[in-house]
């Protein structure tokens, strides 16, 4: 079996669900980045991803010992590009999966790194099926700020909706039930960085909030720890850069263990989505609402708007009268950044809907689980 044999059949094997490893040549280079010929052969011999092959199924299949396997595919595990449980390994999708853990170990060398980062940021910049994206279910969904309860919400009370904010809606909830907190440097933007292309909003060690036992455990691999003061200064920090907290679109355990602190120029979800047009995530229960006499059309809110939602409508009438921030809300995500950073207090976040999102699988897959 040939070399290109090898790629394209662990390519086609790392599709799950709705995410695909584009047939493409620069899919085949970050294969070969992450994995030399040795390592192909035996992942070949892998179930698709998402499903774990033991190792005695591959000693049977490769007529290999079982420690030579584990000395070849030892390499990929701490590089972060296959994941393991006990005597069991697994393929993981390439974008999301192989990135973040890949990002996270950063064991690799530097040289191979970059050469990724710049693949990566090429994937990114590509078009999705544009017919089709709103069949596509979105893996994130927004948390609201951390003063958002006290300060930036209002109730809609001629809406048939809940008058509380409940606990999966905003950030504050994840600070308040947990004692371990942990920051990762932002994958998104850490690419950014090694390709030339920094971000302007913030930079990657900005990055991913993560709590609880996910929080001990990346400690460990070497992630910053912060006490529950540093973890709230930290949150507020990034709400006043503009990020956007994103989390898992479902209740389960994986929205509450981490978030992503997003920008859309970067971000997997929502730089490609504002490239395109189209929303990157799903929307949160609340959208904004302006208070015209509060506004001094300063545009902050245009400016940290992460999704080009806001726009200035100019007065036409001679009192400028009909002037005012307008809001586009088929690209509104409900993130609530434009209120937290308006000087003068004039918009709040109306809670317009009642969704309550399920638990997130694909084929069969939590997010925790493509990550794992």
């Amino acid at each position: 079996m040939t070399q290109v044999d090898n790629y394209e059949i662990v390519r086609q094997k790392l599709q799950l669900g709705q995410i695909v490893a584009p047939k493409h040549k620069k899919i085949y280079e970050l294969m070969k980045i992450f994995w030399n010929e040795e390592e192909i052969k035996i992942l070949a011999q892998f179930n698709n991803a998402g499903k774990y092959t033991s190792l005695k199924e591959l000693t049977e299949k490769l007529n290999m010992p079982r420690q030579e396997i584990k000395r070849i595919l030892e390499r990929s595990i701490i590089n972060g590009t296959l994941s393991k449980s006990g005597l069991k390994y697994k393929l993981i999708p390439l974008l999301p999966g192989v990135f973040e853990k890949y990002y996270i170990a950063r064991k690799d060398s530097e040289e191979n790194q970059k050469k990724a980062a710049k693949i990566y940021r090429f994937l990114m910049k590509q078009a999705p099926d544009l017919e089709k994206i709103h069949e596509r279910k979105k893996v994130f969904r927004p948390l609201l700020p951390y003063d958002a309860e006290e300060k930036l919400i209002k109730i809609d009370k001629s809406l048939n909706v809940q008058s509380k904010v409940l606990p999966y809606e905003f950030v504050r909830d994840m600070i308040d039930k947990n004692e371990s907190f942990a920051v990762i440097p932002c994958q998104c933007r850490l690419i950014g960085e090694y390709t030339g292309e920094p971000c302007e909003v913030a930079p990657a060690e900005m990055g991913c909030f993560v709590t609880g036992a996910g929080a001990e455990s990346l400690i460990k691999q070497g992630a910053k720890r912060l006490n529950k003061e540093e973890a709230i200064e930290f949150i507020k920090e990034t709400e006043k850069a503009g990020l956007v907290h994103n989390t898992v679109f479902d209740t389960s355990k994986e929205s509450s263990i981490f978030i992503c602190n997003c920008c859309s120029c970067h971000c997997g979800a929502l730089y490609p989505a504002k490239l395109y047009h189209y929303r990157g995530a799903n929307q949160s229960n609340f959208a904004p609402e302006f208070d015209m006499e509060l506004c001094t059309k300063c545009e902050t809110c245009i400016k940290k708007c992460p999704n080009e939602a806001i726009y200035h409508l100019l007065p036409t009438k001679s009192d400028s009268s009909d002037e005012r921030m307008k809001l586009r809300e088929e690209f509104c995500i409900g993130c609530g950044i434009c209120a937290v950073n308006c000087p003068n207090k004039a918009i709040k976040m109306v809670k317009v809907r009642d969704e309550f999102p399920e638990k997130l699988v694909i084929d069969g897959q939590s997010f925790e689980d493509l990550i794992a």
